[in-house]
């Protein structure tokens, strides 16, 4: 093994990792957005509600992130209308795919998690005379978010590794970094060993932080010693 090869790359892969950090956290933070109404409108009784956002998310989740991300890269560029905006740079079709398959997959956690609620807890709330906008804004995205903060951590943590993808598409993140270090040295072992442990070390680092987070929102639950 070089470690010459490795070290001498380093500052690439610094790079690299704030170029993965921002645009998977930005993803994650617009795909938020889009999943809360999205998990509210795939618990109506509505078809007219319910069934769009079916499709979204069937599609989303049915078909893989790479696909996705083709489809937006090069198929949005036959469109004179996107040609001169933001849909010719790597980064921002990236982040639109990031961004539409994040917000599918959370969206159905959260729509699990509204679905699994304490009847009860709804029915207190409107018996102390709780419009409906109040008993969502103080009851029922509230207790969600916590119920479903175990699986969103892993849908975090599938969104970080599935950001690998934004390379293939001249994206100079991780793994991008680690491709372009590959060409040059001829070393594919130290290249994509290297990227392997910034992963690991981002990975690690949100792990703890979901940790951290469920001990708190979720302290209630615990029993008392």
């Amino acid at each position: 093994m070089d470690f010459s090869v490795m070290l001498d790359s380093l500052p690439l892969y610094f790079e690299g990792l704030w170029t993965t950090f921002w645009l998977v956290g930005l993803s994650l933070l617009i795909g938020l957005c889009i999943a809360v109404p999205a998990g509210v409108a795939r618990t109506s009784s509505h078809a007219f509600i319910n069934f769009p956002v079916w499709c979204y998310s069937y599609f989303f989740r049915g078909t893989p992130l790479l696909v996705q991300l083709y489809l937006i890269y090069y198929g949005s560029s036959q469109f004179m209308e996107v040609r001169g905006t933001l849909w010719e740079h790597a980064w921002f079709c990236a982040l639109v795919a990031f961004v539409l398959n994040t917000g599918a997959y959370t969206a159905e956690i959260f729509a699990g998690a509204i679905k699994g609620l304490d009847r009860g807890e709804i029915e207190a709330a409107r018996a102390y005379g709780m419009s409906t906008w109040k008993v969502y804004r103080r009851i029922i995205l509230p207790s969600a978010f916590r119920r479903a903060l175990p699986a969103y951590s892993n849908e975090v943590i599938f969104m970080l590794h599935g950001s690998a993808v934004a390379g293939i598409v001249t994206v100079m993140d991780i793994t991008g970094v680690a491709r372009l270090v590959n060409s040059r040295t001829y070393a594919p072992f130290e290249a994509f060993l290297t990227a392997g442990v910034f992963y690991m070390i981002l990975s690690m680092s949100m792990i703890y932080f979901f940790k951290v987070l469920e001990k708190r929102l979720l302290a209630y639950a615990r029993p008392i010693s």
